[in-house]
């Protein structure tokens, strides 16, 4: 008998892997892991640590992605969610259509979590083209998962941090207006405290608070969209996902805070991914 390789519930995440310093692909395996969603990954690039660290190395894998698709296809793969990340050149941007074009179906859900910036700006590895290319994603996305600098270029507004939530209400819509029925945006800083904006067809708008601690985190994105994206494989309503995602990642920067861990080094998701057990 053939093996059934659809059995168990799958999400294709196209996406970097960085070695050390706990971001993209090494935070999202274990977290859909432990949350019972076998990760596929695609990635993108492999890097021996995130470009933070004063240096890195790093191998561009363009040129083997299409193999992905031609080899699961063969295996007849089928995925319950697809999540996009790090992506570092329109040749990316184009293979991701190619790859939803092989692979989605009515019952796929496609996560988009645009890597491309923060405090304002765009990352070193972007520019403006690369920009524009992303905001094609709009038309495709399912759910979105961008931080308040992505969704002010995405829709094309200019940066600010004092958006009232009127304000923020209507970026989240016009980042959902071509197809999204969930977004969150995550990371608004508001004094002392962390707010994520989130708005779905199904619930409406709504706002989710943390207290921050520390200072900033590598990876802190990464951790959080993993744990919505893992929760909408599995049914979890969208409010109580960024819900969970907060507590989870606040309660894993207060522990990494704790041991010492430096701020580069990310989030000690070692001693906390058994509180997101099934």
């Amino acid at each position: 008998m053939e093996p059934d390789h659809n059995r168990q519930k799958k999400a294709a995440v196209v996406n970097d892997f960085t070695s050390f310093g706990r971001c993209s692909l090494a935070v999202t395996i274990p977290i859909l892991s432990v949350m019972k969603v076998q990760c596929c990954p695609v990635p993108t690039a492999f890097f021996t640590n995130h470009t933070g660290f004063k240096s890195f190395s790093w191998l561009d894998n363009t040129g083997r992605l299409d193999d992905y698709i031609k080899e699961w296809k063969l295996l007849g793969l089928r995925f319950d969610a697809i999540q996009t990340g790090f992506l570092g050149s329109a040749a990316q941007v184009e293979f991701v259509y190619r790859f939803l074009e092989s692979f989605r179906d009515r019952n796929t859900v496609v996560c988009v979590d645009p890597v491309m910036g923060d405090y304002g700006k765009l990352y070193a590895t972007y520019d403006k083209s690369l920009a524009e290319a992303m905001r094609g994603f709009l038309g495709v996305a399912d759910i979105l998962t961008p931080n308040l600098t992505e969704a002010c270029i995405l829709a094309g507004w200019n940066f600010r941090t004092d958006f009232s939530d009127a304000e923020l209400e209507t970026l989240c819509k016009t980042l959902a207006a071509r197809r999204a029925s969930k977004v969150v945006i995550s990371g608004i800083p508001r004094g002392e405290s962390l707010v994520n904006a989130v708005w779905s067809r199904d619930e409406g708008p709504g706002f989710v608070k943390e207290k921050k601690i520390g200072l900033d985190r590598s990876g802190t994105g990464d951790v959080f969209s993993s744990v919505i994206l893992a929760d909408a494989v599995n049914g979890v309503p969208f409010m109580e996902s960024v819900r969970k995602a907060s507590m989870y990642t606040a309660r894993t920067v207060e522990r990494s805070v704790a041991l010492g861990i430096p701020e580069k080094d990310g989030l000690a998701i070692e001693e906390t991914l058994s509180e997101l057990a099934q």
